[in-house]
């Protein structure tokens, strides 16, 4: 019998965030996954008679990448397996071929957790297919039992490699030594081998088997010490990772100290001259006091929001956008010694990891210098878990109409509050020249705290500060 896909999801706790399918594992059954995949053939990639899957290294992801192919083979569609890969891997290979994509990754939230993400040949699906496919009739078989998941085709991975080592040129990285953090990020093994064909020699750190979710907006206070203690005990010039699947790239400079994304993000666009950068409101504002660019626009957070922006810009020469995580979307082809690196508009790791490295070696200076010629803006920001979105949606509407108590909750010793932004959350503007911003996640149950300052420490007070109040009134 046929349903509105939205039915089944509300059923199950299984929706739309921020980017892509959210929902616990448990929730994430065969039949919700084989609704999903059906709905996008079917309101979405309606006219793709070629779907490309892929998944993280999550244990959940085989059995949801089954599901989602089992429902590909019944609409009589044919499903290019191209197995365990970084999420802009698979995009890229869409974009290469026409065809529609399905990635099952949960990112960085909890190992309870996981989720789906759709792709157009031309890119992420946006929030209006997203109600398209929540809209869609779905029917599940009865006896749903998903066939094993056929032979992985390497081609998609070798796309990849192809699309850096051609731009960036063969030698490029060449006497530098990159550390990489491994844990259980989808691309540990392509990393090593786009770094050492660019000539980089690669030590390899801290891999596992066990999944870690590495959340490259809040990093864990034991990664940010093992880093350090990894800087003491070797020598490198930089240290990379990413997230779960490899759409955030996580980097650290010779001292082993992580890098803001939004940092990484201005000198990204810095190094391939962008002309217009698109950045959710949550980014460090030195990408406006810096002045290197013609355009600076700001969103709501998330990537739907980063690339309709994009699109708004297109034909306005480079047109590039990043988010606080780090992760970086080419909005325009980029051409340098009349090479052409072609548009990809979804979050990449790796593309932020050599342009910083090439910009180091092109000034002769080391990675932790940098960011030395930004202005001095400094951000810092953190996450409540398992707090009701509820909760957090309350909390915000209170302090938006009270901007007394938002003061006294946010950022007691910043001064008067003298601009509110309620683009995504409640974004706070003091006195001082500081800001703190609290929103709900859109990928699971967190209150998020961004906080920005002229001093690094100030920063990190700020945030530590708002989230422990906001903890004793839970």
């Amino acid at each position: 019998m046929n349903t509105p896909l939205h039915h089944l999801a509300d059923a199950h706790n299984a929706r739309f965030g921020t980017s892509g399918v959210r929902g616990l594992v448990a929730d994430l059954t065969d039949a919700v996954c084989y609704a999903y995949a059906q709905a996008f053939l079917r309101s979405v990639a309606a006219a793709s008679p070629r779907i490309v899957v892929g998944h993280d290294l999550r244990p959940s992801s085989p059995r949801i990448a089954a599901a989602c192919i089992q429902a590909i083979r019944d609409a009589g569609r044919e499903a290019v397996f191209v197995g365990a890969l970084p999420t802009p891997a698979l995009a890229y290979y869409c974009a290469l071929h026409g065809a529609a994509g399905i990635v099952v990754t949960g990112s960085h939230i909890p190992f309870d957790r996981n989720g789906i993400k759709f792709y157009r040949a031309d890119g992420e699906i946006d929030k209006a297919d997203e109600q398209a496919i929540l809209d869609a009739e779905v029917a599940v078989p009865e006896a749903l039992s998903p066939a094993p998941l056929p032979a992985v085709d390497a081609a998609a991975l070798e796309a990849y490699v192809a699309r850096y080592t051609h731009f960036f040129g063969m030698g490029a990285l060449a006497g530098m030594r990159v550390a990489l953090y491994e844990h259980s990020s989808v691309a540990r093994d392509v990393l090593r081998t786009v770094f050492e064909r660019l000539g980089a020699e690669v030590l390899s750190l801290g891999r596992t088997d066990t999944f870690v979710p590495i959340d490259t907006e809040a990093v864990r206070a034991e990664d940010i010490a093992q880093a350090r203690a990894w800087a003491q005990a070797h020598r490198f010039d930089a240290i990379v990772s990413t997230d779960g699947d490899a759409d955030r790239p996580l980097i650290g400079d010779e001292t082993g100290t992580w890098l803001r994304g939004d940092v990484v993000g201005i000198l990204c666009a810095q190094y391939l001259g962008a002309d217009v950068v698109v950045t959710p409101v949550s980014s460090n504002t030195a990408v406006e006091k810096c002045g290197a660019f013609r355009r600076v626009m700001r969103t709501r957070i998330g990537s739907p929001y980063v690339i309709a922006g994009m699109d708004a810009h297109r034909g306005a020469g480079r047109v590039v956008g990043y988010e606080a995580n780090g992760g970086f979307l080419l909005g325009s082809d980029v051409e340098r010694a009349r090479v052409v690196l072609q548009a990809l508009p979804t979050r990449d790791s790796l593309l932020p990891m050599l342009a910083l490295l090439a910009m180091a070696r092109a000034k002769g200076c080391r990675v932790s210098q940098l960011a030395d010629a930004l202005p001095r803006r400094f951000t810092a920001s953190d996450r409540i878990q398992n707090v009701p979105t509820e909760f957090s949606r309350a909390l915000i509407a209170r302090l938006q109409q009270a901007p007394a108590e938002a003061a006294a909750l946010m950022a007691p010793d910043a001064g008067d509050v003298t601009a509110v932004d309620t683009t995504d959350g409640l974004r706070t503007s003091f006195a001082t020249g500081e800001i703190v911003h609290l929103r709900p996640s859109g990928n699971a149950p967190e209150l998020r705290c961004y906080a920005e300052a002229d001093d690094e420490s100030r920063a990190r007070a700020l945030c530590d500060a708002c989230l422990a109040c906001i903890v004793s009134v839970l």
